[in-house]
């Protein structure tokens, strides 16, 4: 049922969000110390690749929960109070913005700390947050939200139609008389549509992430 998929959103968000953020955080710090203003080697160079990896941890599974839990909610009720009225990749679109706005309520502390732990401006994660909360308020765990959101959406349409539009398509080539292609996609199969999806909507979005 509706709270049943709910739920797999939910768990199964959590789980991706954490396994992708803990697998490729050494690549995200060393991405954030190349845009840091300070330079590559004064924000730490390749040292403590792993600094921040806690805060990365904490946040990424009621981030990617948020998401997914969200996108996937959004699909069904846009779908269903429409009755095929709009495009399915405006849906996608539709429901990766709100599943994103989510999301970045518990993403953006977490990125503001995790970044700054990174550069190397803080020694640990309590006096992060300690010192954003003393100095900035807790607004300044939200520094950078609007950018963010700017960045994070144009990137949700970029992917998700996509990788939607992927796995039906891997779908009707298993049966192309199946009235719901996109259960015949096998888990390494989406894997891969949502590697190549994320890559292009990446690549496209990468200015904004600079900014």
């Amino acid at each position: 049922g509706d709270i049943d998929s709910f739920f797999r959103a939910l768990i199964g968000g959590a789980a991706a969000g954490v396994t992708c953020d803990i697998s490729l955080y050494p690549l995200d710090t060393l991405k954030t110390r190349l845009q840091s203003p300070q330079g590559f080697l004064k924000a730490g160079g390749f040292k403590g690749i792993y600094k921040g990896l806690s805060v990365a941890a904490i946040g990424s599974a009621p981030g990617a929960a948020l998401f997914f839990s969200t996108y996937d909610t959004s699909k069904k009720i846009i779908t269903k109070y429409t009755s095929g009225s709009i495009a399915t990749p405006i849906i996608h679109m539709a429901s990766a913005a709100l599943g994103e706005t989510a999301a970045c309520i518990v993403r953006v502390p977490t990125e503001v700390v995790k970044q700054r732990l990174q550069a190397g401006m803080h020694g640990s994660f309590v006096a992060a947050m300690r010192s954003i909360a003393a100095k900035e308020g807790i607004m300044g765990f939200y520094t950078g939200f609007n950018i963010t959101i700017m960045r994070e959406i144009p990137f949700a349409f970029i992917q998700f139609p996509i990788y939607e539009y992927m796995k039906t398509l891997i779908g009707r080539f298993r049966n192309p008389a199946s009235p719901c292609p996109q259960s015949l996609v096998q888990s390494h199969e989406a894997a891969l549509c949502g590697s190549l999806s994320g890559a292009l909507a990446a690549f496209l979005t990468t200015p904004l992430d600079v900014v």
